[in-house]
């Protein structure tokens, strides 16, 4: 049988650090993503992180297991080669997130990345 714990905020032991559960709500993670974008591209680890598309070289769109509420979530990505990844805002849906990696001379190119999405859950 389930059970819901209901709280309204949560707190250490001693009482001194506590965090609404609206924070917790908000400000956590929804979806991440960490895969190697090279050759077979493949899933590393992830949270709600359905599967990936390559879309050609260093062209990825990460699928959500579960969807966002609206397009409007923030998706930032990183690459493990070249520091920071271009990822395209106005490719989000609710459904998925374009990336793009490019290298030192503005190149697409295939590397390894991970991805993170902060936002509302349809």
């Amino acid at each position: 049988m389930a059970s819901i714990l209901r709280v309204n905020t949560l707190t250490d032991a001693s009482s001194n650090n506590s965090t609404a559960m609206s924070t917790i709500n908000q400000g956590t993670a929804k979806a991440w993503v960490n895969f190697n974008g090279t050759g077979t591209i493949a899933i590393r680890d992830s949270f709600n992180t359905s599967s990936l598309t390559d879309g050609g070289t260093g062209n990825y769109d990460v699928n959500w297991t579960n969807n966002f509420g609206n397009t409007n979530y923030s998706f930032v990505g990183s690459d493990g080669n070249y520091g920071m990844t271009n990822t395209e805002p106005q490719n989000l849906s609710t459904n998925e997130a374009n990336m793009f990696s490019y290298n030192d001379s503005h190149a697409l190119t295939d590397t390894h990345l991970a991805g993170v999405a902060h936002g509302d859950l349809a």
